[in-house]
């Protein structure tokens, strides 16, 4: 029986590899899915179909009951979110991982500790476990509104690494002299809730996509340290893969941001009085415009490029974008997408997003490939996007997002900026493309904006 098993674990790896491969691409990405997802539950079946379990059939029946009840949950959750919702479902779903580590961790402290090897990993997958369930949770509350985008903590620097000490020497103390009480244990367990929340709520909306990707790669770690309690190679192969591939994004994002990832941890965008006083400057005279105007621009332009932000998916307004691109397209104008590398509220948003309302994946360039062709752009639609097209990165040294790399939107001819209001955005300081002399700025909620730029199109 074990032949089997191990073969039907070598497999259900293999699907992990093939899936992760193929979700690099729209196109490949729903097989990959559905790939990955068929690999796990034959790994789920193999391990209580073949494993020795030597229990009561009682908790056959627990488990039986258990993959149904969470089967269906997670089916309606995951058929009625909208794609606005998705970065909080990602942390709800990542929650729940760290959350299911840490309770491995506390079973199996409460039987007998062979060796040091085996605490380190036990202690190790309770506090990872712990920190990204609490981090995941305050991540959640924050990109659904009912938590504030930015805590100040007094000192919160000094707090937090004080506090992570006391949890590590803790941690030391309870496998140094084998005490695995319920004092210290759950002590340890409490610590990780308690220093997950102090991690992640100083932290600003801006650097979301990278703390999304920073505790998704922190529950890979955790699910590979339960691979190697239970010497589970289909657990420790699939941690290593969420958390290699979570460490890989996070570093891009900083990279995109041009931040290091202790900056985003330690001094998040719009954190600072500095920050929040600078967005309130006046910086000149802004120029407003209708949509009958920005038509008009649109239908005799030849190269427009959209660049959508988290506006855009505030207002569900991606179907009406590409009814807007298609438009254009057959106006003979050549449309295009900028996306920014964290435009949204986690990696790859925008994509998601845009896929769902079946927009052509070869229209969306990447950063580094469009900049170039802003130059050329007879008109610019920026939507519901903030700091990541705000020239303050290039041109004023003394502004919080200084150096981050930006779409280049202000070398176009002509600029049109769609927003709800003149508002900051989550670096707290205001956007100098919104005063330069090329910017016009229709002002609206982005659906209804650009359902009438549609109307105006048809109309011409």
């Amino acid at each position: 029986m074990s032949v089997i098993l191990s073969v039907i674990y070598l497999i259900a790896t293999v699907t992990f590899v093939v899936g992760l491969k193929r979700l690099g691409h729209p196109d490949t990405a729903k097989s990959g899915n559905i790939i990955a997802a068929s690999g796990m539950g034959l790994a789920i079946l193999g391990t209580i179909c073949i494993h020795d379990l030597n229990v009561a059939p009682i908790i056959y029946i627990l488990i039986g009951v258990a993959i149904v009840l969470g089967s269906i949950i997670g089916y309606l959750i995951a058929i009625k979110v909208e794609m606005t919702k998705m970065p909080e479902l990602v942390s709800l779903f990542n929650g729940f991982g760290g959350a299911s580590a840490a309770l491995i961790g506390l079973v199996e402290l409460s039987k007998s500790v062979e060796d040091s090897l085996q605490a380190i990993t036990i202690v190790s997958g309770i506090i990872i476990g712990a920190i990204t369930f609490s981090g995941s949770l305050v991540a959640w509350g924050k990109l659904n509104g009912s938590l504030k985008s930015v805590v100040k903590i007094p000192q919160y620097n000094i707090v937090n690494n004080l506090f992570f000490l006391a949890i590590v020497g803790l941690a030391i103390f309870m496998i140094v002299t084998g005490s695995y009480n319920s004092l210290f244990t759950y002590g340890v367990l409490a610590g990780g809730l308690v220093y997950g929340i102090l991690f992640v709520l100083p932290i600003g909306g801006a650097d979301m996509p990278v703390v999304i990707s920073l505790l998704n790669s922190l529950t890979g770690i955790a699910a590979a340290i339960t691979g190697i309690l239970y010497d589970n190679m289909v657990m420790l192969v699939g941690g290593i893969l969420v958390g290699s591939a979570g460490i890989i994004l996070t570093v891009a994002m900083c990279k995109a941001m041009n931040r290091t990832l202790a900056s985003v941890i330690f001094g998040a965008f719009g954190a600072g009085n500095d920050a929040i006083e600078g967005g309130n400057k006046t910086q000149g005279t802004i120029k407003k415009t209708t949509a009958s105007d920005a038509a008009i621009m649109m239908n005799y332009a030849t190269n427009v490029i959209i660049v959508p932000g988290y506006g855009l998916a505030v207002a569900q307004a991606q179907h009406v974008i590409h009814e807007l691109e298609e438009i254009l397209t057959d106006k003979g104008v050549n449309v295009k997408y900028a996306v920014h590398p964290v435009a949204g509220r986690m990696p790859g948003h925008m994509n998601v997003l845009l896929a769902e309302s079946n927009v052509d994946y070869n229209l969306l360039i990447e950063m580094e490939d469009i900049n170039p062709q802003f130059s050329n752009a007879d008109v610019v639609l920026v939507v519901g996007a903030n700091d990541v097209v705000n020239p303050a990165a290039h041109n004023d040294p003394s502004s919080p997002i200084y150096g981050m790399p930006i779409l280049d939107v202000e070398n176009a001819k002509h600029i049109v900026v769609n927003k709800r209001s003149m508002n900051a955005g989550y670096a707290g300081i205001q956007n100098e493309l919104f005063f330069n002399s090329k910017t016009s700025m229709l002002f609206g909620d982005a659906k209804a904006a650009l359902t009438e730029l549609v109307g105006e199109l048809k109309n011409m």
